[in-house]
């Protein structure tokens, strides 16, 4: 360090390499030397010119995830980040993982004869005190009557990818709970989510746009077109390949995972740090945002079809057309649920149905249940500004909705000729399914990227029959797949030869 002035970080690495200790291991009890790409981490967080708020790593398994959070914990209780009488949290979503944190933190003080003598150690609470300064340390779980009313000044969430979904009412109560200081300091260690909507994936996006100087970012991470069992890859993105890292484990699950496809999912998400689905999708992420242009407002009088999903109740309810459009099959959908207890279904479902309804991505109907009268005004206003040739629909709910579409002005000649009843066994969707994956793989759909039509892509899942035979099936979902059903049916109803019949009318015109 001579011939130039210690950085904030700088001093923090010489205070840990100082006096934190190996927890176990065949080095325990010696001194912690960082690995220059921790160095670097402490670095982005520390010397942030802009003062950091918030810092995010994200990288895959067995890489010292537990033991950097020990170090930067220790650091901020009694080390040179430390404030007098302050609060300090590492938040976990199971109570197994919050006491990981808890006893390595502790090891790293019992193994340290500097830190054991300014430091208290409650194993029963899961806690530890500097009684000189004031500070306190306690592990908390996804139990979220223990975060409210809390008021960190520093926190640690630990495997934030473990939260499904984009809302976590423990990382909300912590985050707000630090509101209360001026420079409150909350770190992310965590493997990536599984998909875009979980909370981490969209805090990791937000961050990777550098539009907020005050948080930072660093995701080590495999490329989704490298090869996953190239030792090349392994090495790339797990930044403690060759060193303390136990690449023999990590090359037995690889191993496991090439032998049986079934594993591979969860291989590349804890292993390569690539935010992949473990239970794979109807369409794989990179397929349907490969489909995600944007959706033109006027389709003048292009032939429509279109899919509907009806609910009862409370669920959702899903009506999506297409048509097509200069060379694609453009998608509109839109979705109904109803306007009481929206909040509430927001959160028993994990998804943020109350901010899609508020950005106008969703349509709400009065009352606590669908209004089928509502939906069928709906339905007659799309009808009439568009050449709408087929809608299909389920049975199953029509005889309730038929009546309020007389009502909104169809005839039942209109609605004869319109209607299609489309079954939503094996025997007519296999074949709509095999449509809709064609379309999608030639990139001959644009669905402008609506955010409720993705959620249900990414929880669509497939049953097959021993005939090889599929559909989709609501009821080994994740979630909500309404809006995929209702798109399959659409592509069910509408003719296979149009875009020859496109091709031969652009040739007329030329």
């Amino acid at each position: 360090m001579a011939g130039r002035r210690l950085t904030r970080a700088d001093r923090n690495i010489g205070w840990i390499e100082e006096f934190c200790r190996t927890p176990e291991g065949r080095f325990v009890g010696k001194p912690i030397k960082l690995r220059e790409w921790q160095k670097d981490e402490l670095r982005k967080i520390y010397d942030n010119p802009a003062g950091t708020r918030q810092a995010i790593i994200s990288l895959p398994r067995k890489n010292g995830k537990t033991a950097l959070i020990s170090f930067l914990l220790l650091l901020h209780l009694c080390g040179p980040e430390a404030k007098a009488n302050s609060q300090l949290y590492s938040a976990a979503q199971s109570r197994d993982q919050a006491a990981t944190v808890f006893k390595l933190a502790a090891k790293v003080v019992r193994q340290s004869p500097d830190l054991n003598a300014v430091i208290i150690i409650r194993d029963t609470a899961k806690e530890l005190l500097c009684p000189e300064l004031g500070t306190i340390y306690a592990a908390l779980s996804a139990d979220k009557s223990t975060a409210h009313g809390k008021s960190p000044i520093f926190a640690v969430h630990d495997e934030l990818g473990q939260v499904k979904g984009p809302v976590s009412e423990l990382y909300d109560a912590v985050e707000t709970g630090m509101g209360a200081h001026e420079e409150p300091l909350s770190i992310i260690i965590s493997t990536q989510a599984p998909t875009d909507n979980d909370l981490l994936s969209r805090l990791i996006d937000a961050a990777e746009t550098g539009d907020d100087p005050k948080t930072v970012c660093t995701v080590f991470s495999a490329p989704l077109d490298a090869d996953p069992f190239a030792l090349e890859t392994l090495a790339a993105c797990n930044p403690a390949w060759g060193d303390f890292l136990n690449d023999k484990e990590v090359l037995r699950t690889m191993n496991a995972a090439k032998a049986m496809p079934s594993q591979e999912p969860s291989y590349r998400n804890l292993h390569l740090n690539q935010r992949i689905e473990i239970n794979n999708p109807f369409l794989t992420r990179e397929v349907w945002y490969a489909n995600s242009g944007e959706v033109t407002g006027d389709w003048g009088d292009a032939p429509v079809y279109a899919g509907l999903d009806l609910s009862a109740t409370s669920d959702l309810t899903a009506f999506v057309a297409i048509a097509w459009i200069n060379g694609a099959w453009e998608v509109k959908p839109t979705f109904w649920l109803p306007s009481i207890g929206l909040a509430e279904k927001s959160r028993n479902d994990r998804e943020i149905y109350d901010q899609w309804a508020t950005q106008g991505h969703l349509e709400t109907t009065p009352g606590k249940a669908i209004e089928y009268e509502y939906v069928a005004h709906w339905i007659k206003g799309f009808f009439d500004r568009h050449n709408v040739v087929k809608i299909a629909f389920d049975r199953a709910f029509m005889k309730f909705l038929r009546p309020w579409l007389l009502k909104a002005g169809f005839t039942e000649e209109i609605l004869d000729e319109v209607m299609q009843d489309f079954g939503q066994g094996f025997y007519s969707m296999t074949p709509a399914m095999r449509d809709v994956e064609t379309a999608f793989l030639q990139q001959k759909v644009r669905h402008g990227g609506h955010p409720v039509l993705s959620m249900c892509a990414r929880n669509a899942v497939v049953t097959t029959d021993p005939a090889g035979n599929r559909k989709l099936n609501k009821g080994k979902a994740a979630g909500r797949i309404d809006g995929m059903v209702a798109l399959t049916m659409a592509f069910g109803v509408a003719p296979l030869e149009v875009d020859e019949a496109e091709r031969e009318y652009t040739m007329m015109i030329f």
